[in-house]
């Protein structure tokens, strides 16, 4: 591993909606129009003057090799499609990209390190590769004032090994120095068989209970997350606020007293950027279900510490976070396009990049959270690494359709698999049990996540704990709560296909069919 050379050329553009004009470079320095880039020997690249600038363009004339697969990531969660293709120059490669030469079987590929000040992407072609910097403060340019910007440190990787390795080896060096140190993370998650709707608090408690059975009395203690559904609003990705909650919940102390008289840990789902009520801190855009608040504004910071020092003062040793690149963009990652979100909500502070902002917002949860475990849900892995011990890689599995489980999760466990201990906890998401998915392949799912030593939830609907499913339950709880098999699992035809058939689970090689009857079924990507 190496950091980058300077680039061969640059291109700054200061007004979102303008062009892109070549800068010169005078020493290391790149001008053009007010703007100025500073790009060290150690790879750092460096805003150190502007009045408005928008977006970034640095390109080296070093192309990939025409034979190449070349890997895409995801902007947060990935969303079914992170994987190898062939070579398509106008896609956007969020973060890093690696490109694999099956003919020589080298591996060659260039990253950003992470906590960025920017949101970085890479295209690649035959004849160069180019790094995109947007420094937009929202959907508005960057006006920094005097300060400089410390854009990204940029990362150059040749391997000869084997093309998970080469993305280990570049996940490894793109990580922060101390990620957040937690031990295995196993639960229940009452999400994907109450879907926000029609549970109460003695239906958590049962799940609590039940996850420790299934424990069985390991060293080890499950958590019992609280999904959405507690607040007072009606349910589903629920917007605050989140000072009490409704119906059996308006005692959440009582009731975190109640989950750990079980022998579970508490945890705790909520919403931190969107109000259902109007507010000086929030955008006058309304979304779905309330307004996002401005993560820009201190008030809105100062409102975030206060909800997560109230959780910790119910009894909750864990929270999951939701919703937030959602709510500071208008968009999910699929949707955003150049734009990087829906057009709609700007900040008040346009002397941050939206990067800067994130990072901020993820500071203050991980200091107000104290010692309890943070989850981050729609979070930026990029940014949130070593700021979250547990980071979600991917989009809802469901337990509705055993499709979309296969597509998001089994997807998303193959494709940032490397990213597990060195970014943060991964977590592929829940494993659920359901009468409306089949059980077979849900306890193949199952298996690999626990072996796999990342976070293992399960939604366990009581309908559906049979003899059969409580037994194979317990055995892969209690590899996950040991921390996996013993050198972990790799997938091994990953190159080839976003949902890997075939996996070394430890030292042996396993086939795992993921195949439903009808195959895959191509019409449930927006069913949960």
């Amino acid at each position: 591993m190496t950091t980058m050379r300077p680039p061969d050329a640059v291109f700054i553009q200061a007004r979102p909606d303008g062009a892109f004009e070549p800068a010169a470079d005078r020493g290391g320095r790149w001008h053009a129009g007010g703007a100025v880039l500073e790009y060290t020997g150690t790879g750092d690249a460096r805003l150190v003057a502007a009045d408005t600038v928008s977006r970034l363009a640095l390109r080296w004339t070093s192309g990939v090799p025409e034979r190449s697969r070349v890997f895409a990531d995801a902007w947060e969660r990935t969303y079914g499609d992170s994987g190898w293709t062939g070579i398509r120059p106008d896609r956007a490669l969020p973060w890093f990209w690696l490109a694999h030469d099956e003919f020589t079987g080298t591996t060659i590929g260039a990253g950003v390190a992470t906590g960025p000040g920017a949101w970085a992407s890479w295209t690649v072609d035959v004849d160069g590769v180019t790094l995109w910097l947007d420094a937009r403060s929202g959907q508005r340019g960057l006006q920094p004032g005097d300060r400089e910007v410390e854009l990204a440190t940029v990362l150059w990787l040749e391997s000869g090994s084997t093309p998970f390795a080469a993305q280990t080896e570049l996940t490894a060096a793109m990580a922060p120095q101390a990620p957040v140190a937690v031990g295995p993370v196993v639960g229940s998650n009452n999400w994907y068989y109450a879907y926000g709707h029609g549970f109460d608090a003695d239906a958590v408690v049962q799940d609590a209970r039940t996850i420790v059975e299934l424990a069985g009395g390991h060293p080890v203690r499950p958590f019992a997350v609280i999904d959405a559904g507690w607040g007072v609003g009606d349910g589903s990705a629920d917007g605050g606020p989140f000072d009490r909650g409704k119906g059996s919940f308006r005692d959440m102390s009582g009731v975190a007293d109640r989950i750990r008289s079980e022998g579970a840990r508490p945890g705790l789902w909520y919403r931190p950027l969107l109000t259902r009520e109007r507010s000086p801190l929030a955008h006058d855009v309304p979304l779905d279900l309330g307004f996002p608040l401005d993560p820009s504004l201190p008030g809105t910071l100062a409102q975030v510490r206060d909800d997560l020092v109230r959780f910790r003062g119910w009894g909750y040793e864990l929270v999951k976070h939701d919703f937030s690149t959602f709510d500071v963009t208008g968009a999910f990652a699929p949707a955003f396009g150049a734009r990087m979100g829906s057009g709609a909500i700007t900040f008040a502070d346009r002397t941050r990049t939206t990067a800067e902002i994130l990072l901020d917002f993820y500071r203050v949860i991980a200091d107000a959270a104290g010692d309890a475990v943070v989850i981050g849900c729609n979070t930026v892995g990029h940014l949130a690494a070593g700021l979250v011990a547990v980071n979600r890689i991917g989009d809802d599995t469901s337990g509705k359709q055993w499709e979309r489980t296969r597509r998001m999760g089994v997807n998303a466990l193959a494709m940032r698999l490397a990213q597990h201990g060195r970014f943060f906890t991964a977590d592929a998401d829940c494993v659920p049990a359901t009468p409306t998915t089949p059980w077979e392949l849900n306890r193949r799912f199952l298996e690999l996540v626990a072996a796999s030593g990342t976070a293992l939830f399960l939604s366990l609907d009581p309908a559906s704990l049979s003899p059969e499913v409580r037994r194979d339950v317990a055995d892969a709880v209690a590899v996950a709560l040991d921390g996996g098999v013993d050198g972990g699992v790799e997938p091994l035809d990953q190159l080839y296909s976003t949902t890997p058939r075939r996996w070394r689970v430890g030292d042996e090689e396993r086939v795992v069919d993921w195949s439903d009857r009808m195959g895959a079924e191509p019409f449930v990507h927006g069913v949960a």
